[in-house]
């Protein structure tokens, strides 16, 4: 039989192998900076040089991962009426180009940990390990599926620190898990929101998600992450160490972002993920880039 999607040898190494690797998601390894941010460690080269070595090895790690899910769940995604657009699914990078690619990109990245320590090594094994049961086992059990989605994120913070090195922020952690579930929550609602009806036959785990319930958790979540911050902010660790209130005028960046994103899971969106919004969200965009600039300024320039 003559494949209807033929793929030259050379295909899969121009842009459709590159899309498949999801750069766009690279934007959430930002949260491997975020230790040398608030450790006040920005203007220290050799600490820099090695956070920016952890966020490429994470781009690679994780674009490795997102080629593994896309060959696991081919069939679905076949299915779906976005994703079937992706490269693997579409016919356009073969199954043995991604998983040469996904090898690839998995030993490169455990090539550059070794050389940061074997701290980030863990985290970047632990990452890739949890992934894989994630994709093969636990993103198709309720609620288990978005609390790994949040280890990922916290995963990413304790390499960024032990890359440096300095020891986590309780403050940091406690944020960034918060953040997380509302993104993961967040993320499905988005998917359950879009699929409707169809929602099982694209992911099985949607039909255990009822969006009333999500929206209440993103609620909840979105009240108690900027409580938090709030809380950092205000706290002795924060005022002593970095010798200044001020940090608490960033609060409203955090809660129009918080507000923004819950706007977004509610829309009927044509983009694959919540990601994929916000990035294209120009109100979203500019106020993450503003909130940027004022934590520096706070923290470096008082």
């Amino acid at each position: 039989m003559v494949n209807p999607n033929p793929v030259s040898p050379s295909a899969g190494f121009r842009a459709p192998l590159l899309r498949a690797l999801r750069p766009h998601q690279w934007v959430k390894n930002l949260f491997v900076v975020a230790p040398l941010v608030f450790a006040r460690r920005i203007d220290d080269i050799e600490a820099a040089l090695r956070t920016a070595a952890a966020v490429l090895t994470f781009c690679m790690v994780s674009s490795a991962v997102y080629l593994f899910n896309d060959l696991v769940d081919l069939d679905k995604d076949r299915a779906h009426p976005v994703k079937r657009r992706r490269p693997i699914a579409a016919g356009a990078v073969a199954p043995a180009t991604a998983r040469a690619a996904a090898f690839g990109l998995a030993g490169a990245a455990l090539a550059g940990a070794v050389l940061l320590g074997f701290p980030t090594l863990a985290a970047v094994v632990a990452y890739l390990v949890l992934n894989i049961a994630y994709t093969m086992v636990l993103k198709r059990i309720a609620f288990v599926d978005v609390a790994c989605l949040s280890v990922f994120f916290l995963i990413r913070v304790l390499a960024g620190a032990a890359a440096i090195p300095v020891p986590p922020s309780s403050w940091l952690l406690a944020c960034t898990l918060l953040l997380a579930l509302l993104l993961g929550f967040g993320k499905r609602a988005h998917e359950l929101s879009h699929a409707g009806e169809t929602g099982e036959a694209q992911r099985d785990v949607l039909g255990h998600y009822r969006l009333s319930t999500l929206r209440r958790l993103i609620g909840t979540l979105g009240l108690l992450t900027t409580a938090t911050y709030v809380a950092y902010t205000q706290s002795g660790h924060a005022q002593g160490f970095f010798g200044t209130r001020y940090l608490a005028l960033t609060t409203p960046f955090v809660a129009f972002g918080i507000h923004r994103f819950v706007g977004i899971t509610r829309r009927q969106q044509t983009a694959e993920s919540p990601t994929d919004s916000m990035l294209r969200d120009k109100p979203f965009m500019a106020n993450l880039i503003l909130y940027g600039v004022a934590v520096l300024l706070i923290i470096y320039l008082r």
